[in-house]
């Protein structure tokens, strides 16, 4: 790189960092700052970078890692599962959306190849923008994330035939015959990567990790997405296209996480060079020469990509909740348009004014998409509320509350990823009667052929948690990523059954009190059990005893937990026993073979001795004995409801181990339980 160019990137990359630092401050995100960067220092503004063609294949190789990091994040099991979602809803957005624009632009007496051109730069949209902020807000598994990501892949597949098609719409050019036969390519290249995923790359990265050498593991990543893309587009599609397949196919390897860990570094530096080179393309005197008509134009293209999708949501019979968050959040213009309107400009279908108002007009929809995902849930919210329920619920596989639950005394649990998951699991070996709650469909359908009992929908609904029988639940469990949701469900839970048990799972401590105050009586914080992990494995690998291990564990629950209680009982709206059980904890625990106290009696003192626990209820079969009687003897499989600290939990919980045979406990009685 030459030192003029060494200049540019450090002119942009400091202007860019001060950008983003004062957007921070207004919670705004850092791609707003990244265009207006490129805006400043444009060659039509100030003028300080001289080298723009070099920013702008810097930025290329950004998208391309995008797509590439996107395909890893993916799997080609999940495409296929959500094959209708791309073929029909990235179909049927795709074509609406050319039409609708191309029968508005006829109606302003543009010529019928100009309309269609401008429906395709309409009809893309953001992969970048809207997948970095999927994945930053923790969405990417959600219905709305799901579907988003099927239009935008359908979108992305479909760049180079709209390229191909262009000439074809100027007078020129073979298009209908190019698509085809590209089309027959990229079928070719997607069928390669499939076989491709299953032998050849796992095989690399065998020979590769057998070096322990991190940077070969580097190169390769590299080497193989790159190589794809250059592949690909030596076949005729796009760059991006190419990574996103060389995605796929590491996808399916088990060293895609590595990959993608060690990959995610260049996509972020040289994604941002992308949305700075999109700024850089911009004349600012655009915007003081048609304000109204650049306004006019955002808000209709916000409008019309917003409602068709949504439309297309609904027609595939997504809830209409679901389709409204698809439908905004895909409501900009892409990164691809800006490729598609060169090659419009250079064939005659822009002219230099209206591609630069189309560039100020999809530069304002990009930098709107964060708002636009922000109020997409209370927009959402208000028209689900304001219009019946039966058309709001969705249709087959994504109707919200199919058959009726007959359930009781059972646990709801919300969201079936890995928390949920486990919890349904374990609930069904002892069974516990329970029923799950999930907004994603797939997993809903996949999940109903193997018998769990599991309904698809929006568990901040009442109809919903009414079909799922609340009133009649002895607990609901909460277990999703999304913290305004959970908060919505926890009060709503609270609302319909005031006795219910409401435990919520959340990502970082600073989301528990605001649970705490809407009467959530557990919130268990991964950030918090994280930590605790960590401890415990580290400790094991210096081989600390696990009885020394169990203590520090318990000392830090104590000290950590008891923080948590406090917030608890500082926003606890009931009173009575809970301020006298204040630091107590119930636990039940199984009398095993040669345990301890298999055979003694509660007035023989040993697990009040030895302990200080108190037993509160004894269960024997099917038969439960509150308060038991002194003279009681515990037997094989009595489950003994005990009532202490946790430190005195912990103590009884080694009376109750198998393998702890009397003589131990003889031995190791105090005085006190002699008596």
């Amino acid at each position: 790189m030459e030192p003029d160019g060494l200049k540019d990137f450090e002119i942009l990359i400091g202007l860019a960092l001060v950008a983003v630092l004062l957007l921070q401050r207004f919670k705004l995100p850092s791609i707003i700052g990244f265009l207006a960067t490129g805006v400043v220092v444009g060659p039509y503004a100030l003028g300080l970078i001289k080298n723009t063609r070099l920013v702008e294949q810097m930025a290329e190789y950004g998208v391309v890692l995008l797509l590439f990091t996107i395909g890893i994040e993916f799997s080609l099991k999940e495409l296929v599962r959500i094959r209708h979602m791309v073929l029909l809803g990235g179909g049927l957005q795709l074509f609406l959306t050319i039409m609708v624009v191309a029968a508005i632009g006829m109606l302003f007496d543009f010529s019928l190849s100009q309309s269609v051109f401008y429906g395709f730069l309409v009809a893309l949209s953001s992969t970048a923008i809207l997948m970095k902020l999927l994945v930053d807000a923790g969405e990417m598994d959600t219905p709305q994330g799901k579907t988003a990501l099927g239009i935008l892949i359908f979108q992305d597949l479909c760049v180079v035939p709209l390229m191909l098609f262009t000439p074809f719409l100027a007078g020129g050019g073979n298009g209908l015959r190019d698509i085809a036969l590209v089309s027959v390519k990229a079928a070719a290249v997607i069928l390669a990567a499939h076989f491709g995923s299953r032998f050849l790359v796992p095989w690399i990265f065998e020979q590769v990790v057998k070096s322990r050498s991190r940077e070969l593991f580097i190169l390769t990543i590299i080497f193989i997405g790159m190589g794809t893309a250059w592949l690909t587009s030596q076949a005729g599609l796009s760059l991006a296209l190419g990574a996103f397949i060389a995605g796929l196919a590491i996808s399916e390897s088990e060293y895609s996480h590595q990959a993608l860990s060690d990959i995610m570094p260049f996509r972020e530096a040289l994604l941002s060079l992308f949305f700075i080179s999109v700024g850089m393309l911009l004349k600012p005197s655009i915007l003081m020469k048609y304000p109204l008509l650049l306004a006019s134009l955002v808000i209709a293209i916000i409008l019309i990509k917003a409602l068709l999708t949504s439309a297309v949501g609904v027609a595939l019979g997504l809830p209409l909740r679901i389709a409204v968050l698809a439908g905004l959040s895909l409501a900009q213009v892409g990164e691809f348009s800006f490729v598609l309107s060169r090659a419009g400009l250079s064939h005659g279908l822009l002219t230099g004014e209206t591609y630069q108002l189309f560039l100020a007009a999809s530069i304002a929809t990009m930098g709107l998409t964060p708002l636009c995902m922000r109020i997409s849930g209370p927009v959402a919210e208000f028209v689900t509320g304001v219009l019946p329920n039966a058309w709001t619920r969705g249709r087959k596989v994504f109707a919200e509350a199919g058959e009726s639950v007959t359930l009781s005394d059972h646990v709801i649990i919300v969201g079936f990823g890995v928390n949920g998951r486990n919890l349904a699991k374990v609930l069904k070996a002892l069974n516990i009667p329970r029923i799950v709650i999930e907004t994603n469909p797939f997993t809903v359908r996949g999940e109903k052929g193997t018998g769990e009992q599991i309904i698809f929908g929006d568990a901040s609904k009442p109809e919903l948690l009414s079909h799922a029988r609340i009133e009649e639940a002895r607990i609901i469990v909460v277990a999703i990523s999304d913290a305004a949701a959970s908060r919505r469900i926890a009060a709503l839970a609270r609302q319909m059954n005031p006795s219910i048990h409401v435990i919520v799972r959340t990502r970082y401590l600073l989301e528990m009190e605001p649970l705490f105050k809407l009467g959530v009586n557990e919130v268990i914080p991964e950030e918090f059990e994280t930590s605790v992990e960590i401890l415990s494995r580290v400790l094991k690998r210096f081989l600390v005893p696990q009885d020394v291990i169990e203590g520090c564990i318990a000392d830090v629950r104590r000290d950590g937990y008891e923080m948590l209680r406090t917030v608890s009982r500082r926003h606890s709206h009931a009173v009575g026993i809970a301020g006298f059980l204040s630091g107590a904890e119930i636990g039940s625990f199984r009398v095993h073979k040669d345990s301890a106290v298999k055979g003694e009696t509660l007035r023989g003192g040993m697990l009040r001795a030895r302990s200080g626990a108190t037993a509160v209820a004894i269960k024997r079969g099917e038969e439960i004995t509150p308060n038991p009687d002194p003279v009681w003897q515990l037997r094989e499989d009595d489950i003994v409801l005990l009532l202490g600290t946790p430190e005195q939990l912990r103590a009884a919980a080694k009376l109750f181990e198998p393998g702890k045979g009397s003589a131990e406990a003889v031995a190791g009685r105090s005085p006190k339980g002699q008596g």
